[in-house]
């Protein structure tokens, strides 16, 4: 059985993390029997110190797109068999800037936001001993500030993150329009990484104006709740 390394429940959400909770949708949605192992130490049996990744038959797999195309080797798990070339182009292009853009406004809007870092700052370090649990956070968000400046998106203002997010939720919502699935009748590997992102922003339980921008589309909304409904309840 494939053996799922993830971070856990937390926030109301499977996991805290799109990436993981883009594989785990996946694997629900073509009826993958898997084992789900959580816990935060798993990112020390990382093969890139990242989460998710998989083991099967002994062979560890990382990274949420490249398990996915593993997963897609065997006809019955390839989510996207159905679609024709346009519609994959169209999924892979989308899955990408969710990936390397939004992912990283998602991060700012937990992790350097002060009305959301209590929340963040408990639920990943509120266990550490102490000194460490006074010591490591703090050492933590500066890297993360520093990441995200390195990147790029740490050098827009607040206001500038958020209409990023508004448009990227647009363009989502334009695209999804009235369709059960973005493609459709049946879900597609792209269905997965959205839910993952929309859950994201739309399930948690946290409390922020990103969160709130994101529960201003009405279909988005419905579209996540629904998806949320039929795999996860």
């Amino acid at each position: 059985m494939i053996k799922l390394y993830s971070f856990g429940e937390n926030f109301g959400v499977t996991d805290p993390s799109p990436f993981v909770l883009k594989v785990n949708t996946y694997m629900r949605m073509c009826k993958i029997e898997f084992e789900s192992i959580a816990h935060p130490k798993n990112l020390n049996l990382a093969p890139k110190g990242k989460l998710p990744f998989i083991e099967v038959d002994g062979e560890k797999i990382p990274d949420s797109q490249q398990i996915i195309a593993h997963l897609k080797k065997r006809p019955e798990q390839d989510l996207d068999s159905h679609l024709n070339d346009e519609q994959k182009a169209i999924a892979y292009l989308v899955t990408k800037s969710l990936d390397e853009n939004l992912y990283f406004v998602l991060v700012h809007s937990r992790w350097l936001r002060d009305d959301t870092w209590p929340t963040i700052k408990n639920a990943f370090f509120g266990k550490l001993p102490f000194p460490l649990k006074q010591l490591v956070p703090g050492i933590v968000r500066k890297q993360i500030r520093k990441g995200l400046k390195g990147q790029g998106i740490g050098r827009h203002s607040n206001q500038e993150m958020q209409q990023i997010l508004r448009c990227s939720l647009q363009a989502l919502s334009d695209l999804l329009g009235a369709k059960k699935y973005f493609f459709g009748d049946k879900p597609s590997s792209l269905d997965a990484t959205v839910y993952a992102f929309l859950a994201a922003f739309i399930l948690v339980n946290l409390d922020n104006p990103f969160n709130t921008i994101a529960k201003g589309y009405p279909n988005l909304v419905d579209y996540c709740q629904r998806v949320n409904a039929e795999y996860f309840s």
